[in-house]
């Protein structure tokens, strides 16, 4: 066993548990004074801050300028590691929120929770269009900005998936701007099917927003065209990091 394994499980378990426990509890007895969540994002990027600075992980953004504070984005990004989500929440100054599976919905605490602070649950084989239009205002409303991953899974040596339509499909049906975002290197900090983690250093990359008209009906030629577009975007600083390139 090396020493980062032991570091991991004796120390950044039990420490991130106590992080998750305290600052979770806070996010949900936020949730039902303020309904619209700022606290309990607040919570999150506290949570995501604490995580990174006990692994002694160094996120460093490029391309902020491109996007508008306040303004409604669904930020469409790569998924390498576990450690994207609080690389992302802590470095993006935004209100971030996440698309869901319905059935999180049942769990007790935690599916009313989401649903209270702007989550969107939804059942990805029978979207409910009035739901999705109406959480979509919701997000323009209250300036809240949306996560995705289409991978659908984190790479396990550092090059793209295949990018799946359903989310992206969600925002071509709401008429949300979408902005690529590459994430660099988090690979190395935890690596998909191990446990260890190790101290190292992240790049955020805001790529420009890509604007799309609401169309309620997109077909499925044109939900592959703009996943696709998306992907050829995020796709070279990702793959030119897997491939041991060094990023301008």
């Amino acid at each position: 066993m090396s020493f980062h394994w032991f570091r991991t499980v004796l120390w950044l378990i039990p420490t991130i548990a106590v992080y998750t426990v305290v600052l979770g509890m806070a996010s949900i007895t936020s949730s039902f004074f303020d309904r619209r969540g700022y606290f309990a994002h607040g919570c999150a990027r506290a949570w995501s801050w604490l995580i990174l600075a006990t692994t002694g992980v160094e996120v460093t953004v490029q391309g902020l300028e491109r996007v508008v504070p306040g303004k409604t984005y669904v930020f469409v990004a790569n998924h390498q590691s576990f450690y994207d989500t609080p690389c992302l929440f802590w470095s993006l100054p935004f209100q971030l929120r996440i698309i869901a599976k319905e059935s999180i919905g049942g769990f007790p605490m935690l599916g009313p929770h989401l649903k209270r602070t702007g989550h969107l649950l939804v059942d990805r084989k029978h979207p409910n269009r009035a739901a999705i239009f109406g959480w979509a205002s919701r997000l323009t409303s209250l300036g809240l900005s949306l996560i995705i991953y289409p991978e659908g899974t984190r790479s396990r040596d550092g090059f793209l998936g295949k990018f799946k339509g359903g989310s992206i499909m969600l925002a071509m049906q709401a008429g949300l701007p979408l902005v690529p975002i590459s994430v660099v290197g988090s690979r190395h900090v935890m690596k998909k099917g191990e446990l260890t983690t190790r101290p190292g250093r992240v790049t955020v990359i805001v790529h420009p927003p890509i604007e799309l008209p609401a169309n309620a009906e997109p077909s499925v030629t044109e939900v592959r065209a703009v996943a696709d577009r998306v992907r050829e975007v995020i796709r070279p600083a990702v793959e030119a990091e897997a491939k041991g390139e060094v990023l301008p």
